[in-house]
């Protein structure tokens, strides 16, 4: 043992080494972000900065980068460290001045006025200055965001609250000079909504609100977002290298206007397919200065006195994962979709298995530690919003909900009986559970025997009979989700602005995104006397609430609570937390407007050696109880 204690040693040695871990000791975790005044604490104390380089490894390569394009996280999420939206998140999430220094409103809420900042200009792969930031860049890229042509992922978000936006996406009006967004003068941009919505400034943060230079859009044309050399960085790194399969590179923009935000100098990503399972040696060779610790060697890391000292939790994201029943299978006659229609339309057989569903074993497959923080009993995330400090989770009827364990055997036999009678003549059981799983994900793999074997042993295997069908991961999604091939299958969804209406996406039938889910709102049991289901109803006249963000969230909460106690969907758990070894202070760098995201690097910190445990809940502490104060006080 002290034998390997002396190499851990020399190791963690090394990686310092490797990340010039110097002259940052004694630093205060959690210290050195953006006030809710949006004054530096380097501006502050008027101390040098000494800035670093960080390196990490990656196994999923992004398809382009055209921000403009796509709705993938991890493209949005390596986009947000080069281009500036109009405003950004503190490290508490609080929101203030970036692109935009101030902002008005309208009386109405129709209108929003930003006022750009003056002298930040679009730099080339090559650092060169290619052009200033202006309004005109803002309405360029709704242009291209907005032409059907491109093919752009995001273009729904647009259009849904901008004003005749949808018009000239259809193509029924052609004169873009009507859609709600203009250039008044070099600095001075307007939207104009289709109608208040309570949570649009956030929304300018995200990929389909960022600006693109016109002139350069037209020169790259279709290549645009292909490589470094085609697209534009005005942020706080600038992208020098994109090599796909290979590296990416960002620097630091020496030019950039909050320069001492900046404590990182240069990120290096480095791809390696094995990533996720080499990352871990990697960091104790001094290689990386990072990685995820996957469940299948967290025990090592947990267990080994040095190794614990280097981990933190990673923040939960806001995306949840959930079981979907379908009501529109459309999968092979061996399965027997009919029978598996009527038995799914039957909302005591649902409950059955909602309330037979051990999820504390099926989430500890992904997470063994900590698996009670990332289980979720509702939909919407917690911490996603509140309304007047309390979160929105804890709003009645979903209160309850959200307090309740799901997981009761008594009640899954009691519901269990009630539907054998109700069907007995019409459906034949057992019922065929077709439920179809990625192949590469080892711990999805681990769930859906899990959860074979639990539900058939409850429930037992005369009731229902499932049937694992495995996938390989090229195209998975498309092969079973949304071609319809499943009767209950794990599925995700996060939302693309603040607001519980994101989390409505996948559940209702306006959106295209809809149709490729579990689609709830086809339940035949649950419609109103003329035909239309009660759940979209619901959601309508919640969406409709754009004055009375109280009543909003109530209505939405009313919503989401008859989502789940009709058992149309089974929550699971929040995506995104799990361990990371990393040499960052997790609680320096800015939000993103969901909250603390490791992968955004302004004002990102790094530390002279990873927080220890004991380190890691003091500053958690204090973190917490400072952003309470931060998000009281904006």
């Amino acid at each position: 043992m002290k034998k390997q204690m002396t190499r851990m040693a020399a190791l963690v040695m090394t990686a310092c080494l490797f990340t010039g871990c110097a002259g940052q000791s004694g630093q205060p975790a959690g210290d050195g972000g953006s006030g809710t005044n949006g004054t530096s604490q380097a501006q502050e104390s008027e101390q040098p900065i000494e800035r670093k380089e960080y390196t990490v490894v990656y196994a999923a390569e992004l398809a382009h980068i055209n921000y403009l394009k796509s709705s993938l996280s991890t493209c949005t999420r390596f986009t947000e460290n080069y281009v500036d939206a109009l405003v950004d998140f503190d490290k508490y999430g609080v929101t203030i001045p970036c692109l935009a220094e101030s902002w008005e409103v309208s009386d109405d809420g129709l209108t929003y006025t930003f006022h750009l900042r003056d002298g930040v200009n679009w730099y080339t792969s090559d650092k060169k200055v290619y052009a200033p930031v202006t309004a005109q860049d803002f309405v360029d890229a709704a242009k291209w965001l907005l032409t059907k042509d491109n093919a752009s992922t995001t273009a729904n978000i647009f259009y849904n609250v901008i004003a005749n936006a949808e018009d000239y996406f259809n193509g029924d009006i052609t004169d873009f000079d009507q859609v709600g967004i203009h250039a008044i003068d070099e600095h001075t941009l307007e939207y104009t909504l289709v109608k208040p919505t309570p949570y649009f400034l956030k929304m300018t943060a995200y990929s389909c609100f960022l600006p693109a230079n016109g002139k350069f859009l037209e020169e790259c044309g279709e290549s645009f977002g292909t490589g470094a050399e085609t697209v534009l960085s005005c942020g706080a790194y600038i992208l020098t290298t994109f090599e796909p399969e290979n590296r990416r590179v960002l620097e630091m923009n020496e030019d950039y206007w909050d320069k001492d935000e900046i404590y990182i100098s240069r990120i290096n990503y480095n791809y390696n397919k094995e990533a996720k399972t080499l990352a871990p040696e990697l960091f104790l060779r001094g290689e990386v200065s990072e990685a995820d610790i996957p469940a299948e060697i967290l025990d090592e890391w947990i267990n080994d006195d040095t190794r614990k000292n280097m981990l933190i939790e990673k923040p939960s994201s806001t995306s949840s994962n959930f079981l979907g029943f379908n009501f529109e299978p459309l999968y092979e006659e061996e399965y027997d979709p009919d029978n598996w229609s009527k038995a799914v339309n039957n909302e005591n057989f649902r409950k059955s298995i909602y309330y037979a569903v051990d999820r504390e074993a099926a989430v500890m497959t992904s997470y063994p530690y900590g698996y009670e923080e990332q289980m979720l009993n509702t939909i919407t995330t917690k911490n996603f919003v509140n309304v007047d400090g309390v979160d929105y989770t804890e709003l009645e009827p979903l209160k309850e909900i959200t307090n309740t364990d799901q997981f009761q055997e008594d009640k899954a036999l009691e519901y269990k009986e009630k539907a054998l009678e109700e069907l007995q003549g019409t459906v034949t059981f057992p019922v065929t559970i077709v439920m179809p799983y990625n192949t590469s994900t080892l711990a999805l793999t681990n769930r859906v025997q899990v959860e074979k074997q639990q539900l058939e042993n409850l429930l037992g295997s005369d009731y229902i009979s499932i049937e694992l069908v495995p996938y390989p991961p090229t195209n998975y999604l498309k092969e079973s989700r949304s071609s319809g091939k499943f009767s209950l299958m794990e599925m995700g969804w996060g939302p693309d602005y603040a607001d519980p209406a994101g989390y409505t996406e996948v559940m209702t039938s306006d959106t295209s995104i809809g149709t490729k889910y579990s689609r709830p709102y086809l339940a035949e049991d649950l419609k109103d006397a003329d035909g239309n289901s009660i759940y979209e109803n619901m959601i309508k006249e919640a969406k409709a609430e754009t004055t009375d963000i109280g009543k909003r969230y109530e209505l939405f909460a009313e919503a989401e609570a008859y989502l789940i106690e009709h058992a149309l969907v089974i929550p699971l758990y929040a995506s995104g937390g799990g361990y990371r070894a990393t040499y960052l202070d997790p609680f320096s760098a800015h939000c993103t407007q969901f909250g603390r995201n490791l992968d955004k690097y302004k004002g990102a910190k790094v530390l002279d050696q990873p927080m220890s445990q004991e380190e890691y809940k003091a500053a958690e502490a204090q973190y917490q109880e400072e952003r309470i104060a931060a998000l009281k006080n904006q």
